[in-house]
């Protein structure tokens, strides 16, 4: 069965850096669509960022500039480089992949990695 599973969550101070890693059963390369995503409690899920497999890169308004998402075939996984971390940006982060869209809900998800800024 497909299998994500995110790692690189933890707390930092605003102001910092973290790298989310999310190792992919199979071969990354059969997910035209990856992301990430994130949610707090009482809040909406946010997309934060998606990359196709051409390599095309969306991100949410509030990360832009900061988030760099991108996927390396050679390692099965995808990753999120979140710099200059803000106390908005504390919540569960979750990798998601589709074999066919981003569009709407990807099919499989992971179970989240914690991120946790202080002010």
């Amino acid at each position: 069965q497909v299998e994500l599973v995110e790692s690189g969550g933890g707390s930092v101070q605003a102001g910092g850096s973290l790298r989310l890693s999310c190792t992919v059963s199979g071969y990354i390369d059969s997910y035209r669509c990856m992301g990430w995503f994130r949610q707090d409690p009482g809040k909406e899920r946010e997309r934060v960022a998606t990359i196709k497999k051409s390599g095309d890169s969306t991100y949410g308004d509030s990360v832009k500039g900061r988030f760099t998402i991108s996927r390396d075939n050679a390692k099965n996984t995808l990753y999120l480089q979140m710099n200059s971390l803000k106390p908005e940006d504390t919540a569960m982060y979750y990798c998601a992949a589709d074999e066919i869209t981003c569009v709407g809900t990807l099919d499989y998800w992971g179970q989240g990695t914690k991120v946790t800024v202080s002010s």
